[in-house]
Formats: C-alpha cells, sequence, structure tokens
C-alpha cells in the first residue's frame, strides 16, 4: 500500500505545473482523462478532437511539456503529430481501441495505452516519460 501511494505522489508530482496536451475525440473520455490531470497539477492543453487543430497547436509555439495522443482522431491517424511531437523531444503516449499492431515500427517504443483506459496507468506511464527528460 505505500508503494501505492509513493507511486501516486511521484505522479502527481510529476505533473504539477506541467502543460499536457490531450488530444481524444470521444468526449467523456477527454473529460476524464483532463479532470485526472488537473487532479494532479497539470494545466490542460485542449483537450482538442482535431489532428489539424493540434498541428497549429504546436506550430504556434503553446507550451506542451507532455501529450496523450489518441491514434484515431475522427478517421485520421496521428501520427504526423507524433512525428512533430518527437522532433521537439515531448514525450507522448498513445491511446488506442486499436492493437499495437497499428503503430508502424518507427514508434515500436512509444508507450501504447489500450481502451478501456485505467487511468492510473496512464498517469504513471507518462510520469515515467516525464522524468526521463
Amino acid at each position: 500500500m505505500a508503494n501505492k501511494a509513493a507511486a501516486v505522489r511521484n505522479a502527481s508530482e510529476a505533473f504539477a505545473g506541467r502543460s499536457i496536451l490531450i488530444i481524444e475525440d470521444e468526449y467523456f473520455l477527454a473529460d476524464d482523462l483532463a479532470n485526472e490531470f488537473v487532479e494532479r497539477g497539470a494545466d490542460i492543453v485542449g483537450p482538442l478532437n482535431q489532428v489539424a487543430d493540434a498541428m497549429e497547436l504546436l506550430e504556434s509555439g503553446a507550451r506542451i511539456d507532455a501529450a496523450l495522443l489518441d491514434i484515431n482522431v475522427k478517421n485520421e491517424q496521428i501520427f504526423p503529430l507524433a512525428d512533430a511531437l518527437r522532433q521537439r523531444n515531448i514525450p507522448f503516449v498513445f491511446t488506442t481501441g486499436y492493437g499495437k499492431d497499428w503503430v508502424g515500427p518507427e514508434f515500436a517504443e512509444v508507450p501504447l495505452c489500450e481502451k478501456p483506459l485505467d487511468l492510473p496507468t496512464v498517469v504513471n506511464c507518462l510520469a515515467g516519460l516525464m522524468s526521463r527528460r
């Protein structure tokens, strides 16, 4: 029980004052994700439900410390945004209702959280990536 409490505390510390971009086209899931990260002190960018809007935001120079990316957003693949985030050294996690086989080899090392999402798992996954920066 103490290890779980320490993990939650460390995840919360990882997000305090950080800007997290959420790209998700399922409204209630996007809202749940945003609320989970806000509770941990994060500032939410979005949630956005279109790849073009996210690309525009990224190119505007908005502060983004990490991102959660649904692979298929309104029938559009998220990979161009993932490439742009990688070029800027912004860590991200894929979320999807599909399996790992939807992800090309160029993103094999990117963590993937399958839907239905377990929010604490998503939080810990993204916190782990951010701690490596």
